[in-house]
C-alpha cells in the first residue's frame, strides 16, 4: 500500500475514534449526571488552581488521591497530625464533589486525631477542640461549598453538635460546650436567645457582628428564628440547637432536591432532630457558667414540641419496626417529663402529661421492672416518689441533677411555708444523694463527664430559680418570705432580674427534725 494513503487513512480512522470517544464520553456524562454519581460540569466559585486540577487530571484523579489516602492514613498512625491534615485538603482537591471524602476526612480530624491529645492543663482540652473545629470548618466551610445540597455532610454536620459537643461520651465535652457557648454569647446575647441584632443590625458593630455571623460560621439569621420558632425556644449558646439548624437545612435541601436523595440519610436527618430536641430538654439550660466550666439543666419550655417532633416523626416513619422505636422513645420521654416538671415544682403542667400519657399508653407500665405500675394505679406524687429512689441509684448526672435540685426546690418551697421539719428533712436527702452519687464515683476518673457541682452551688441555683421574678416559680408573697427565712434583703422593683444575683447560702437555724431520713443503698 502507498504509504500516503495509508498515513491518510490512519488519520482517518485516529479522527474517527477521537469522534466515537466524544460520543460516548457525552453519554456517559449524562449517565453521571442523571444517576448522581459525580458533577460534572466545572466547579462554580472554585480557586484556579482547583478548578484547572479537576479538570486537567481527569480519571487520574481517583488514582492519586488513592495513593495520598494511603500515605495520610499511615502518618496519621505515626501521630503526624499535621502532615495528614495536609494531605486530607490534597485528597478533598482532587475529589470535591465526592461527599464521602469531606465527611470521611473531617470525622477523622473530629473523632479520631482529637482524642490523641491529653488535657493542656485541668479540664482544659485545646488541642482537643482545635481538632473538632478544623473537622466543622471542612464539612461547613468548604465542602458545603463545593456540594451545596449534598445531605450527607449536612447530616454529619448535625452529628458534630449533636454527638460529639452534645454529648458526654468525649472527657472533654464540658470544654467544648463552654467554648462554644463562649463563641456564641457575643451573637445572642447572654441568655442565648436574643436575635433582634441579627436580624435588624442599626450600629457598626451590628453589622460588623453579622458579618462574622454569616461568613465565618455560615448561619442564616432567618433561618436561625425560623428553627428556634418551628422547634425552640432554644439557648443557641449550646450544641443542640445548631444540630437541629444543620439538620433543618439538610431536610430543607431534601425538599430542593427530592430526586437525588436516599430514604436512609432523610432518615438520619429526622433521628438527629429529635434526639437533639430530647437533648435539649435534659441540660439544654445555661444556668452556671464559671471560668472554664459549663454546668446544664434541663429545658423544660420545648416538652410539647419535643412531644410533637415523635410523633410527626412517627407518622411520617413507613417501616413498622422503626415507628415502633420512634414511640418507644416517645413514651419514656413522656416519663421523664412528668418527672422533670414535677421536680421544678411545675405541678399543673407535670399532672397534664401524666394524664397525657395514661391516654396515650394505657397499657404501658411507667416504672421499669413494676408491671402494675400502670398510669391508672399509679398518682403523680406516688411516681415521683418512685423515679426518686431509682435516681439515687443511678450514676447518671443528668438524672442526679434533677432529682437533687427538686429536693432542694421541695425543701427551700416548705421552709417558706414554715414546714421547717420537711424542709430539713429533704435537704438532709438532698446531701445524702449528692454524698452516695461522689462515693458511686469516686472509683471513677474525676472529670468533667461525671462531675457534680459544689452541693452549695447547686442549693445556690435552686434559690435563684425560686426568688427570680421573671420565672415566676413562686408568688411574690412566697417569694418574701423566703427571702426573709434566708436573711435576704427585701426584693427590688427597679432591678428584678438583678435581684437574684450573688445569692448566698445561709444558715436558717433551723431546729432538728424527728423525721427519718431513709438510709440510701
Amino acid at each position: 500500500m502507498n504509504p500516503r494513503f495509508k498515513k491518510i487513512g490512519l488519520l482517518f480512522l485516529a479522527a474517527a475514534m477521537l469522534f466515537g470517544a466524544g460520543r460516548l464520553q457525552q453519554s456517559m456524562n449524562r449517565d453521571r449526571q442523571e444517576l448522581g454519581l459525580t458533577r460534572t460540569a466545572v466547579l462554580q466559585n472554585a480557586p484556579p488552581g482547583l478548578a484547572f486540577t479537576t479538570v486537567a487530571l481527569g480519571g487520574f484523579r481517583g488514582l492519586i488521591s488513592n495513593f495520598l489516602w494511603i500515605r495520610a492514613n499511615n502518618l496519621q498512625q505515626d501521630d503526624k497530625f499535621f502532615e495528614a491534615s495536609q494531605l486530607a485538603d490534597w485528597i478533598t482537591e482532587l475529589e470535591p464533589t465526592y461527599a464521602q471524602v469531606w465527611v470521611f476526612q473531617a470525622w477523622n480530624m473530629a473523632y479520631n486525631i482529637s482524642v490523641k491529645f491529653k488535657e493542656n492543663s485541668p479540664g482544659v482540652y485545646t488541642d482537643r477542640w482545635h481538632w473538632l473545629q478544623r473537622g466543622i470548618e471542612l464539612l461547613r466551610d468548604d465542602g458545603l461549598r463545593y456540594n451545596p445540597n449534598s445531605i450527607l455532610i449536612y447530616r454529619e454536620l448535625g452529628w458534630f453538635f449533636q454527638h460529639k459537643m452534645g454529648q458526654d461520651l468525649d472527657d472533654a465535652n464540658m470544654y467544648y460546650k463552654y467554648r462554644w457557648s463562649e463563641e456564641m454569647k457575643g451573637f445572642f446575647g447572654p441568655k442565648g436567645t436574643n436575635f433582634d441584632q441579627l436580624l435588624s443590625p442599626k450600629t457598626a458593630d451590628d453589622f460588623k457582628r453579622l458579618e462574622i455571623f454569616t461568613n465565618k460560621f455560615k448561619l442564616d439569621p432567618a433561618f436561625v428564628v425560623q428553627v428556634n420558632d418551628k422547634y425552640g425556644p432554644f439557648d443557641w449558646r449550646l450544641p443542640e440547637a445548631h444540630a437541629i439548624y444543620w439538620a433543618a437545612k439538610g431536610l430543607d435541601a431534601v425538599a430542593k432536591n427530592p430526586d437525588k436523595v436516599k430514604s436512609e440519610d432523610i432518615i438520619m436527618l429526622r433521628r438527629i432532630t429529635y434526639q437533639s430536641l430530647l437533648q435539649s430538654f435534659h441540660h439544654g439550660r445555661l444556668v452556671y457558667d464559671p471560668v472554664n466550666k459549663t454546668f446544664l439543666g434541663p429545658n423544660l419550655d420545648i416538652v410539647g414540641r419535643v412531644n410533637q417532633i415523635y410523633l410527626d416523626s412517627a407518622d411520617e416513619e413507613t417501616d413498622q419496626g422503626q415507628k415502633n422505636n420512634i414511640l418507644g422513645a416517645h413514651r419514656n420521654f413522656l416519663r421523664d417529663a412528668i418527672y422533670f416538671l414535677y421536680e421544678a415544682g411545675r405541678t399543673s403542667e407535670a399532672n397534664k402529661w401524666f394524664k397525657y400519657l395514661g391516654e396515650k399508653y394505657p397499657d404501658k407500665p411507667i416504672v421499669e421492672n413494676e408491671p402494675d405500675s400502670l398510669p391508672k394505679n399509679l398518682s403523680l406524687d406516688e411516681y415521683a416518689v418512685k423515679v426518686i429512689q431509682i435516681d439515687i441509684g443511678e450514676t447518671s448526672k443528668e438524672r442526679v441533677m434533677a432529682a437533687l435540685s427538686g429536693l432542694l426546690r421541695h425543701a427551700y418551697v416548705a421552709l417558706a411555708m414554715d414546714d421547717d421539719d420537711r424542709s430539713t428533712n429533704l435537704k438532709n436527702l438532698a446531701q445524702k444523694v449528692y454524698d452516695h452519687y461522689n462515693h458511686k464515683t469516686i472509683s471513677a476518673k474525676s472529670n468533667d463527664r461525671i462531675e457534680l457541682p459544689p452541693f452549695d452551688i447547686i442549693q445556690k441555683m435552686v434559690v435563684q430559680d425560686l426568688l427570680n421574678p421573671e420565672r415566676q416559680v413562686l408568688p411574690y408573697e412566697g417569694r418574701a418570705i423566703l427571702r426573709t427565712r434566708l436573711g435576704l434583703p427585701p426584693e427590688t422593683a427597679t432591678s428584678p432580674a438583678a435581684a437574684t444575683n450573688n445569692v448566698e447560702i445561709i444558715s436558717t437555724n433551723l431546729p432538728a427534725t424527728n423525721l427519718v431520713v431513709p438510709a440510701i443503698p
